[in-house]
């Protein structure tokens, strides 16, 4: 074999293997981790919440389950607000003191 056909494909052979060709493309770094969401959770069920904010995608509620399985919540569902309402409040009390 030609020395510089053996060099081309040792070249393309360090390129595939490479860490960029391991990144993710961007349209699924992008994506919204949120496709849909749920209005009615049970609270007792709910071990923690998370909340996510990135700049294509709307402000999302993750809420994970003593079951450890993890669903996104309606940001706007009534119990969730008044949760932030009290959530914030407690949090400017102690800043307060």
């Amino acid at each position: 074999m030609d020395s510089k056909v053996l060099a081309l494909v040792a070249l393309l052979t360090v390129a595939m293997w490479s860490p960029e060709a391991d990144a993710k493309p961007i349209s699924l770094v992008e994506r919204c981790w949120c496709r849909s969401t749920h209005n009615t959770v049970p609270q007792r069920s709910i071990r923690e919440i998370k909340f996510l904010h990135t700049p294509s995608c709307p402000f999302q509620v993750i809420a994970k389950l003593k079951n450890n399985r993890e669903v996104c919540i309606n940001p706007k569902t009534k119990w969730l607000q008044q949760y932030l309402k009290n959530a914030i409040s407690k949090i400017k009390k102690k800043r307060s003191k």
